[in-house]
């Protein structure tokens, strides 16, 4: 049987509450309930959750400068507010096309707020 949605993603740190305060006031995740005081937190996505985990000590960091993205939807018309978040929260907005922003949390994993195209819209522009 295929997957058929995102059950829970799991990022990795030595910082859990920073990386959390992070995915909550910047990406603007909520908590929920769940998690281990101390060594993790979960927050809402949809159905889905972003668990931020204590890493091992020994445990690889996020790969610097990479390419792999995590993008998560943001309706059209709120694009304009979810760059003045960034912005606001002194995020370096690393490029953006018509469709998406990108950006990097504090650990340089790579991120994006992205919509899909409207057709209708772009046939008229």
């Amino acid at each position: 049987m295929p997957a058929r949605a995102l059950h829970h993603l799991a990022f990795r740190t030595p910082n859990v509450e920073p990386l959390a305060a992070f995915y909550r006031d910047v990406v603007g995740l909520p908590a929920r309930p769940g998690g281990a005081p101390g060594r993790s937190v979960w927050l809402a996505l949809g159905d889905g959750i972003v668990m931020i985990e204590r890493a091992e000590p020994n445990e690889p960091r996020a790969a610097e400068g990479t390419l792999e993205l995590v993008a998560f939807a943001v309706p059209a018309g709120e694009m304009q507010d979810a760059r003045a978040r960034l912005e606001a929260h002194g995020v370096t907005i690393e490029a953006s096309t018509r469709f998406t922003v990108y950006f990097r949390d504090p650990e340089g994993r790579r991120l994006a707020f992205s919509h899909y195209p409207d057709e209708a819209n772009d046939r008229a522009r």
